[in-house]
């Protein structure tokens, strides 16, 4: 029975992990949003090589040189460098996405990735907040703004999520809590101010 509650926690950390779920949420937004626009499949690419291509080849490589002890970076010590990084990543694709003149929403989830990214940066120096949590219901938020409440059935899967990073023991119940409550209350304040709504 432990065996089969770990191998279920697993896989409910890695479907609901960050490289898979804020492309998931980029591709829903820019597809059923901006689906008429010329430009979309260009938003696309800049948007997942922010979100997972560079996360991706970074933590592979990390892992290959010892840098990091795992792929979810357990570690609060070894999460520094692979933050300040993907800091870089967002800011740069934040410039590439401007020079495509989208709507202002997508400009804003480059520029807040960032700035978010900094954000739990300087929690990290001190204390370990669930990424995972932060950017699942950061990207639940990204889902309210563009299509409103119905989105918000997501956060069901928040519990799931939390039991899941807590089981493992990759973090404390107020890790996993705090990291949803501020990844979507921080998400909304922010974009609700970048795009007047």
């Amino acid at each position: 029975m432990p065996f089969k509650l770990q191998h279920i926690a697993d896989v409910i950390s890695w479907v609901i992990s960050p490289v898979v779920v804020a492309p998931a949420a980029y591709i829903v937004i820019v597809l059923l949003g901006y689906g008429n626009d010329i430009n979309r499949l260009a938003y696309l690419m800049v948007l997942f090589s922010a979100s997972t291509l560079a996360p991706v080849l970074l933590i592979s490589g990390l892992k290959k040189t010892g840098k990091i002890s795992d792929y979810n970076i357990t570690f609060r010590e070894q999460r520094f460098l692979p933050l300040l990084f993907l800091v870089a990543v967002n800011v740069v694709g934040y410039e590439f996405m401007k020079q495509l003149h989208p709507p202002r929403l997508l400009t804003g989830i480059l520029l807040f990735n960032a700035v978010n990214t900094v954000f739990i940066l300087l929690i990290t120096l001190q204390w370990k907040i669930s990424i995972h949590l932060f950017i699942f219901s950061s990207s639940v938020a990204l889902l309210f703004i563009q299509f409103g409440v119905v989105a918000l059935w997501l956060l069901l899967l928040v519990p799931v999520l939390m039991w899941s990073r807590i089981f493992l023991r990759a973090h404390n119940f107020m890790q996993t809590l705090v990291g949803g409550v501020v990844g979507f209350a921080v998400m909304v304040l922010e974009l609700k101010w970048w795009t007047g709504l």
